[in-house]
């Protein structure tokens, strides 16, 4: 049995960590600066990455920054010891098939991602686990020093949001959230049409996103013996039984994204899901990066689509759910002002008038900040130590939306919201799902 890195003194965890590692580093690859040519970043200079999660999602994360020319990912961890090793397997190969490589360092495997945390020469860790570990593993890799690329949704509840802010700016750590839409072009512009008053006042936002989660419904199934149910589980007070859908083997996971997503104990349906991206651009577009709405109203006859979300300059956003019908519509974020509209998807950007999409924002207008790539964005932070595009607080106000609207889901009344106190108004219910239940030892 593997000894749990937070019982052990961080001295001797650090011996046994090097001690290992030193016997499965490989041989480098060396070769003289001057044929590796213009843009060449030595590899002193370089950033060593470590991957916490190595499921679908990883795999997209880890070619953007690889390929980024700046990042060395020198370990990865899983509880699913085939998915970190053919991470670490194409990691690897990445490395042996550049040419010109120098000095880079073979990418190490964990079924423990304390690890990596206790490992100090490792500058910033990539959270692609389940949602429900991010905030204890955010929280636990901000106060071990790391700087933090995170997925959406940043965390499943308000609580562990602002503790996981707290734990950021207490360790003056970079967090950048993944809602990497901030990043692509026909966002920016349509936040800088909204924002610059092209449509008018704005009076409506529709956001196009999924529902809420639903209970637990699967049955149990056989273990898998290269998974470690009950550190998948990990910070959940309430044990559930293996269900393939929830963790998929590495040969399933190519076919569908894992359905943990779905499920309260897990995700917060498709209302964290794709709501961390369409909600996060319509609190770009609305100036609310630091606050949020102030009521929820869910929608009457216990519907899954139709919540309401108000906010005190008097701009409405509906929540719809326009696939629940069985007709795919691509998700989407749509402001209407009292002189035009703005519809935006990714890749697509629609206006009324339709010469509105074609603007060129001046510089003497009110711009937003400029990101082309959000992977190489988070890089550039962490060497100017400023806040990168889609900030730690950013992505806990974006999340707030998102729970409190399942809160609403839930409870099926209307809700008064404080974004100040982060507090439901009077609705000691309501303020109890704020937070959940963890295991002791994952309790932030």
């Amino acid at each position: 049995m593997q000894d749990n890195p937070e019982n052990l003194s961080q001295g001797v965890a650090r011996r046994a960590f090097l001690k290992t590692a030193a016997l499965s580093v490989a041989a480098f690859y060396i070769v003289p600066r001057h044929v590796l040519g213009k843009g060449f970043v030595a590899p002193s200079d370089m950033l060593n990455f470590g991957f916490i999660g190595t499921g679908k999602q990883s795999a997209g994360l880890r070619d953007q920054f690889l390929k980024s020319g700046e990042v060395q990912i020198v370990a990865a961890a899983d509880v699913d010891r085939t998915k970190v090793a053919r991470f670490v397997e194409a990691t690897n190969a990445f490395y042996q098939n550049k040419k010109g490589t120098a000095k880079y360092k073979t990418c190490l495997p964990h079924t423990d991602f304390k690890w990596m945390l206790l490992d100090k020469s490792i500058d910033a860790v990539v959270i692609a686990s389940p949602d429900h570990w991010h905030a204890a593993m955010g929280v636990m890799a901000a106060n071990a020093g790391k700087d933090i690329y995170l997925e959406k949704p940043l965390t499943l509840t308000v609580v562990e949001g602002r503790k996981l802010v707290t734990a950021v700016r207490k360790n003056n750590r970079v967090l950048q959230t993944g809602s990497m839409q901030r990043s692509s072009k026909e966002f920016r512009q349509a936040v800088e049409l909204v924002t610059n008053g092209y449509i008018g006042d704005l009076k409506t936002i529709k956001v196009n996103v999924g529902g809420p989660p639903i209970d637990f419904d699967l049955p149990e199934e056989p273990m898998r013996q290269d998974l470690n149910w009950q550190s998948w589980l990990g910070p959940n007070a309430v044990w559930r039984p293996y269900n393939g859908k929830l963790a998929p083997d590495f040969e399933e996971m190519k076919k569908f994204w894992p359905a943990w997503r779905n499920y309260k104990d897990f995700g917060g349906g498709g209302m964290t899901d794709w709501g961390a991206h369409m909600f996060d651009i319509a609190q770009w577009g609305m100036g609310m990066d630091d606050s949020g709405p102030v009521e929820v109203v869910p929608p009457a006859n216990n519907a899954q689509t139709g919540l309401l979300y108000r906010y005190a300059n008097g701009v409405e956003m509906l929540h719809n759910d326009e696939n629940s019908a069985g007709v795919y519509k691509k998700q989407y974020c749509h402001f209407i002002g009292t002189k035009g509209e703005v519809w935006v998807a990714r890749g697509e950007l629609k206006t009324s008038p339709e010469t509105l999409k074609d603007v060129v924002i001046k510089d003497t207008e009110k711009r937003a900040y400029q990101s082309d790539n959000h992977y190489g964005d988070f890089i550039k932070a962490i060497r100017s130590r400023q806040k990168p595009i889609c900030d730690v607080e950013i992505g806990h106000r974006t999340a707030s939306v998102c729970n409190i609207g399942n809160i609403a889901y839930d409870l099926k009344r209307p809700l008064k919201w404080n974004p100040a106190t982060e507090l439901f108004e009077g609705d000691a219910a309501a303020n109890a799902k704020l937070s959940r239940p963890m295991r002791k030892e994952f309790s932030i």
